[in-house]
C-alpha cells in the first residue's frame, strides 16, 4: 500500500529538521531523541528508546549528552526519571553559548595563527565544508562580488547553507553582479543585479567569484572543490574580463 502524501511530507520534514539539528552540533541519536521528546512530552527512557528506535543503552548515553547541553530536562516521579524537551527556543541559547566559548579563546587563537599562510597565492578546498570556508571569507571581506556562473548550482548543491549566505550578503550590503545562463533559476539577494549570458554559451561546472583581490574558482562536482587565487595582476585581469562580459549580458 502506497504512503499518503501527508505521511511522506512528514517524513521529509522530520529528516530535514533532524539534519539541521545535526549541523548545529547534536549527534545522530541526540537529534532523533530531541524530536521524539517534543512529540511525546515527559517520558521515561524506555519509551523514548522505543519511539526513537534506538538501543536503550545508546539512548541513555544520548539523554546524558542532551542534559549537559541544556536542551532537555528531567523530573523524578515515583523514584523514576521522566525526561522532557526544553522549549525549542533553547536551541538558540545553545548556539549562543558555543559562540561565547569561541569568542573567549579567539584572541589566543589569533595570536597563534601563522600569518605566513596568507602569503600563499593559491589555496585549495575540498568538500562542502571547504566551500563554506570560501563563502564565509567572501562575507567577511568582500564589498563587491562579481560572479560568472553558467550552471546555477549553488542553491541546489547547498540548500541548507544558501539562505544563510544570502542573508549575509544583504546584512553586509555586499553588491553582487551575477552573470548566468538565462535557463538557470536563481534565488538572488536584494543586493544582487543579474545579467544573462547567451544560451549558446556552453554550460560548465565552474563558478567564478571575483572579490577583494581574489578569484575563487568553484568546481561543482560530486565532491566539490574550490581554488582561491590571491594575485593582484590575475585579479585585475579577471575583473576586466568580467566587465566585458557584463556589458554584453542582457538584463532580461
Amino acid at each position: 500500500m502506497k504512503e499518503s502524501s501527508k505521511i511522506r511530507n512528514y517524513k521529509m520534514n522530520f529528516e530535514t529538521t533532524r539534519e539541521t539539528l545535526k549541523r548545529i552540533g547534536l549527534g545522530h541519536n541526540e537529534s532523533k531523541i530531541y524530536l521524539t521528546l517534543l512529540k511525546l512530552g515527559p517520558s521515561m527512557a524506555g519509551r523514548i528508546a522505543k519511539e526513537s528506535n534506538i538501543d536503550r543503552s545508546a539512548c541513555y548515553d544520548s539523554l546524558k549528552a542532551l542534559l549537559k547541553k541544556g536542551i532537555i530536562k528531567y523530573a523524578i516521579e515515583a523514584n523514576r526519571k521522566k525526561f522532557s524537551a526544553e522549549p525549542p527556543r533553547t536551541l538558540l541559547n545553545f548556539l549562543d553559548e558555543k559562540r561565547d566559548l569561541i569568542s573567549n579563546i579567539l584572541p589566543d587563537l589569533e595570536k597563534s595563527y601563522n600569518k605566513e599562510a596568507e602569503k600563499s597565492n593559491l589555496t585549495m578546498y575540498k568538500g562542502f565544508k571547504g566551500l563554506k570556508s570560501v563563502f564565509e571569507d567572501l562575507l567577511q571581506n568582500a564589498k563587491e562580488n562579481l560572479v560568472i556562473d553558467s550552471s546555477g548550482k549553488f542553491v541546489e548543491k547547498m540548500p541548507y547553507y544558501a539562505p544563510h549566505f544570502i542573508r549575509g550578503l544583504e546584512k553586509n550590503r555586499i553588491k553582487v553582479k551575477h552573470l548566468v545562463r538565462r535557463d538557470k533559476k536563481l534565488h538572488p539577494s536584494k543586493t544582487t543585479e543579474i545579467r544573462y549570458l547567451p544560451k549558446k554559451m556552453k554550460e560548465t561546472v565552474i563558478t567564478t567569484n571575483i572579490y577583494s583581490g581574489k578569484i575563487a574558482l568553484i568546481l561543482w562536482t560530486d565532491v566539490p572543490e574550490a581554488i582561491i587565487i590571491r594575485n593582484k595582476e590575475a585579479y585585475e585581469s579577471f575583473k576586466d574580463y568580467f566587465e566585458i562580459l557584463w556589458k554584453q549580458g542582457r538584463k532580461k
